[in-house]
């Protein structure tokens, strides 16, 4: 037989093997995947963000296929109605989630927070929290290199030039918590909007102690529980010196923020408060 021919069929042969033993390893090994995690990820607005706690949009939608509970399972950014057609594709039923929005619970402006020294390092907020406190004499407060501003994919933060603190943008906040996690002060939360986008909350991190606190800025939280006494509901908790409200039992009485010596709670988008009558006018009217 000619050295050729031989040669060239015993490639073959070989080459046929082997494709069998591939095709049998592919069969062997092969990795169902539910057709549905195609649907569910066209329906998602594909940010890729993380806001969701999966890696992407592909992942957490695996995740709504696999789970046989879809509890906890949310897509920040596409909200209550992307998570509709997702229930829909499931066949299950949608939850609704109440809407949320990154808040800043810092309020030491430029003229609250007198500076005490110039950070002249690298103009970022993860860099100069790691090789100084900042330029103020509060080590908690915001930094002001705007890392927030420049992680949000959709444009829903920016510095105020004036206050030199981010500002939310709430009609574009999709709380993705990108802010969150890119804060090296942990100055950014996530909470709930609130009927008709009111929220309350302390707007101060400092932790120490009520008079180092007031010095280092104005507006700090001073740990004093005035708040804590007169909450009917239970909203408000004192630890570390510092107050938290809990936006699940607040019930936006403002009884809290009426009481603050500080002014470091806020109440935002309510009305405007009506002028209190004192004894004096009242007998003037009467």
């Amino acid at each position: 037989m000619n050295v050729t021919l031989l040669a060239i069929l015993s490639l073959a042969a070989l080459g046929i093997v082997l494709a069998i033993i591939l095709y049998v390893t592919a069969q062997k090994f092969k990795v169902y995947e539910d057709p549905r995690i195609d649907e569910v990820e066209a329906a998602l607005p594909g940010a890729n963000c993380g806001g969701c706690g999966f890696a992407g949009c592909r992942s957490f939608a695996g995740a709504c296929v696999s789970g046989p509970n879809p509890e906890g399972l949310f897509c920040p950014v596409g909200g209550n109605s992307t998570m509709a057609a997702v229930a829909k594709i499931m066949g299950r039923e949608a939850v609704e989630a109440a809407p949320t929005l990154a808040v800043l619970r810092c309020n030491g402006t430029c003229d609250l927070r007198p500076k005490t020294n110039t950070y002249d390092g690298a103009s970022t907020c993860a860099i100069a929290a790691m090789t100084s406190g900042g330029d103020t004499g509060c080590s908690f407060g915001c930094l002001g290199l705007a890392d927030c501003c420049n992680v949000c994919q959709f444009d829903a933060l920016h510095m105020d030039p004036v206050t030199g603190l981010p500002v939310v943008d709430e009609d574009k906040c999709t709380s993705c918590g990108a802010c969150v996690r890119a804060c090296p002060k942990g100055l950014f939360e996530i909470r709930k909007k609130g009927p008709k986008s009111r929220r309350i909350f302390v707007a101060c991190r400092n932790m120490d102690k009520g008079a180092v606190a007031k010095k280092s800025c104005a507006v700090a939280c001073i740990g004093c529980g005035k708040c804590e006494k007169v909450c009917e509901f239970d909203a408000i908790t004192i630890a570390n010196n510092l107050a938290y409200i809990d936006a699940d039992a607040c019930k936006l009485c403002r009884k809290c923020v009426e009481v603050c010596p500080t002014n470091a709670i806020h109440e935002l988008n309510f009305p405007p408060r009506k002028p209190k009558v004192t004894a004096q006018v009242a007998e003037t009217i009467n």
